[in-house]
């Protein structure tokens, strides 16, 4: 049973940037690959970002991938989302999810999710 809990959400202006965290407990998190999602209200959940057990590996979504850098410290139990250049579409709540999977978009292939945290940008 892995326990994931995310934070550093937040209100911020367009064109800043805010990192979000996910502090992982419980379980082997180094063998968990971790994925990024995020929820914009009255929208389904999106994928933001994966990077694998080792880190070795990222993907991102289009719409992201200049802008965002997915990270994890194993030595530590988190994985970072550092977010720039922020638009007020990114405007959802982010969440951290945990599965022992190969890359994948889809987040029914992850087994834990955390609660998530808002990010707001203003325009």
């Amino acid at each position: 049973q892995v326990q994931l809990v995310e934070s550093g959400g937040g209100l911020v202006q367009a064109g800043t940037s805010l990192r979000v965290s996910c502090a992982a407990s419980g379980g082997a998190f180094s063998t968990y690959a971790m994925g990024w999602f995020r929820q914009a209200p009255g929208k389904e959940r999106e994928f933001v970002a994966f990077i694998n057990w080792s880190g070795g590996t990222t993907y991102y979504t289009m719409s992201v991938k200049g802008r965002f850098t997915i990270s994890r410290d194993n030595a530590k139990n988190m994985v970072y989302l550092q977010m720039s250049s922020l638009k007020p579409e990114d405007t959802a709540v982010y969440y951290c999810a945990a599965g022992r999977v190969g890359f994948t978009r889809n987040p029914t292939a992850y087994d834990y999710w955390g609660q998530g945290t808002q990010v707001t940008v203003s325009s």
